[in-house]
Order: C-alpha cells, then structure tokens, then sequence
C-alpha cells in the first residue's frame, strides 16, 4: 500500500492572517483612495501613535523600512564618519549595511553560545582589550585610531540581548546603544536594574524596527520605524526621513526618501491590534515544539532565559547534522529555514575588513548548525507533532 501523501507544511503561512483581516484591509486602501492620503496624514500619525505606546517609547518615526530606520537612527544619533560602531556576525546582513551606509565602520564581538544574542562578557574584553583612550578622552581603537562611539545588540530570533550589562558597558564608555528589534516586535527584556519588564525597542536611545511582510508585525510591502524616547532623535529622523526638510522645500540638509507609505501604516495598525495575541500562540507553539523535541539529544532546541520574554520570530534549533535534516524534511514536504548560513564576517562584501574563519568561533559554529523550523501564529499541534516526528525518524535513521 501507498504511503498516504500529507499536506506540505510551509515555513511560514502568509496568506491565511490576510484573507482573515481582508475587508479590514481593503478598507484601508479604499479609505487612501477616497482621500488621495498616500504619504502622511492621519494613517501614518496613527500608527506611529499606537506602536510608540506598544513598545513603551514616548516616540515612533515610521519609514520606508527596517534598514532606513536603522540607518536614520545611527545618524540622527551623531554617528560620524569613519566611527566604529560595535555588533555582531550573526545577524542579517542589514545590520551592517545600515552602519556602512551612515558613514560607520562595522567591527564585531562574539555571540553567546546559548543566546546566539550580543555576549557582553565579549563585548567588556573588546572594550578592554581592543580600545584606549586617546588624548581627548575618546574611546578609540588600538590598531587604526578610529573612535569607536556605539554599540548596535540585535534582538536575534524574537529574543531580546542582554541589555542590563549592555547598557552598564555603554555608560562606562561613553557609547550610544541603539538597538536592532527587527525580529522582536513586543519582546521584552527583566531589567534587574529597573525591577521591571522593557519592550524590547525602548531601552537603547533609539531602535529599529522592520515591518517586512513575514515579521511578526509586517506589512504588505516594504516599511519600517523608529522608538526613541529622545524628542531630539525623533525630530531629526522626521527630517532625515523627508528629503531634510523640515518645511517643505526649505532643506536643513541632504537627507533620504524614506518615509512610511500611508497605506502600510493602515494596514500595520489594524495589525497591530492583532499582535499580542499572535504573539502569544507563537510562544505556545514554542513550547509545544520544546516538549517534542526534549527527547532527542542530537537537537539543541532554543533556551528562553528568566529575563527574556521571546516572541519566537524564528524557532531556531541546531543539529551538527543540519544540512542533511534539512534535506530529510523537504523530502517530506516540511519547508524549512537557515538563519544564517555565513556569517557578516566571512561574506564576500566585508573581506576588506580582513576578518578570517576562527575569529568568532560561537557565531561560526552557530552558522553551520541552526536550522528554521515552520512558525507562525497559526501553526497547529498536529503540523508540530510531525515535524517533531520526521526529525525523530532522522536521527533514528528511519527516513535516510
């Protein structure tokens, strides 16, 4: 008898959240349409309005995408040219690109072995070891002299990095902590320093955020936003984002296109009214996923540490037999994800940063074991259940 085919299972379902808001997002671009509001106006203020408040910042600046706002956000914050500004190899190559394109030098510290997340004891013998003071009292570094002035965490994954001793580091130095909460849209952080639970995108002096459409809060194209609580950051963004103008036609500086689109403000706010809630089915799913995979020892399956509160953008496992998993799941119509396969180090675009294999062994070794499993808030225990089981069969070595 013929093994009954089963449905495939997708990486990540986009369609069924959007037919299920459909008339709700229609309406959005019917009401753009009556109005000709397409750029600014009351969809976009709105917006920024609610996700300000969601994350808990006084200010949200939305923009053209996650990349604009991080890259607005470095210069909005003095960022100079020729600046080192301090992240890490396991994120997406947006990162980078967002400091290089503010006229920044991207330099690196390791990941925590079990966060995959900016390691901050990494980050101390980096500024210890690597940096000095000069004449000026600037924190420069050893080798080429250049300043080394922030410090961009990544919110990798839907986990929030460890602010606290982050945070702690900065203010010793004299760094500007802007963070990378693309993939963390309503993570929160236990700051032991505050006794209290920070949205991740409220605790640097500013963040980025991306509203790609397969984020946990995305649009229907491209967009983007910054949370700051500083009314001086957010002003310049305003002006960053438009051309650097202040009043139309009269130009305070050379700035960017890359302002929010009315029509995806409208569609992210009727989403974010959506957002805790799919949230929460992601982190359920999460835990569903840790229960079935406990048993099998050849799968490291992601931690949440007591100060994190992840909102699981990516479940994220890692197998030293990855590549060959990957392939068994397809096989069985399982669609999965690497984020990421090579490290910002050791791609082509950053060689002339003369960084070679071994220089951040966590993130490298990370890179050749994690593998993506499906997730979004409509994943269901049954599509869980065979998963879990196509990749128990694996390393039993029945689906080989």
């Amino acid at each position: 008898m013929n093994k009954m085919i089963e449905a495939p299972i997708p990486f990540l379902d986009l369609v069924t959240p959007h037919l299920e808001l459909e008339e709700e997002l229609v309406n959005v671009f019917r009401s753009a349409v009556k109005t000709a509001g397409f750029i600014g106006g009351h969809m976009v203020e709105g917006f920024e309005s609610d996700f300000a408040e969601f994350s808990g910042t006084k200010y949200c600046i939305g923009v053209g995408s996650g990349t604009d706002a991080l890259r607005f956000a470095l210069i909005a914050a003095g960022i100079g040219q020729g600046d080192i500004v301090v992240t890490v190899p396991n994120t997406f190559i947006a990162t980078t690109e967002a400091i290089s394109q503010a006229g920044a030098i991207p330099d690196f510290v390791d990941v925590s072995d079990s966060t995959l997340n900016m390691d901050p004891e990494k980050l101390r013998l980096y500024l210890e070891t690597r940096c000095v003071a000069d004449k000026r009292g600037r924190l420069v570094h050893r080798q080429n002299g250049r300043p080394v002035t922030a410090v961009v965490p990544v919110h990798l994954y839907g986990r929030p990095a460890e602010m606290d001793p982050i945070l702690r580091l900065a203010e010793e130095y004299n760094l500007k902590v802007i963070e990378d909460a693309c993939q963390a849209h309503g993570a929160e952080y236990y700051s032991d320093r505050e006794k209290t639970w920070k949205k991740a995108g409220s605790m640097g002096i500013a963040a980025a955020f991306s509203f790609y459409p397969g984020k946990n809060l995305g649009a229907c194209g491209e967009a983007g936003a910054v949370t700051t609580n500083d009314e001086t950051i957010a002003q310049r963004i305003r002006v960053i984002r438009d051309h650097g103008q202040a009043k139309k036609y009269y130009h305070d500086l050379e700035g960017y296109n890359g302002r929010l689109d009315a029509i995806q403000a409208g569609i992210l706010r009727v989403k974010l009214k959506h957002l805790p809630e799919w949230n929460q089915a992601r982190r359920q799913s999460a835990q569903i996923y840790g229960e079935l995979l406990a048993g099998i020892e050849e799968i490291i399956a992601p931690v949440e540490p007591g100060w994190a509160k992840s909102v699981y953008h990516l479940y994220v496992v890692r197998s030293t037999r990855r590549d060959l998993l990957q392939e068994s799941l397809q096989k069985q119509s399982i669609m999965t994800g690497l984020h990421y396969p090579l490290p910002l180090h050791l791609q082509k675009s950053y060689a002339g940063l003369g960084l070679n294999s071994g220089s951040f062994p966590v993130s490298e070794r990370a890179a050749s074991e994690v593998l993506s499993l499906p997730m979004w808030p409509g994943l269901n225990r049954n599509q869980q259940e065979r998963i879990a089981k196509s990749i128990a069969e694996f390393f039993l070595g029945d689906s080989v």
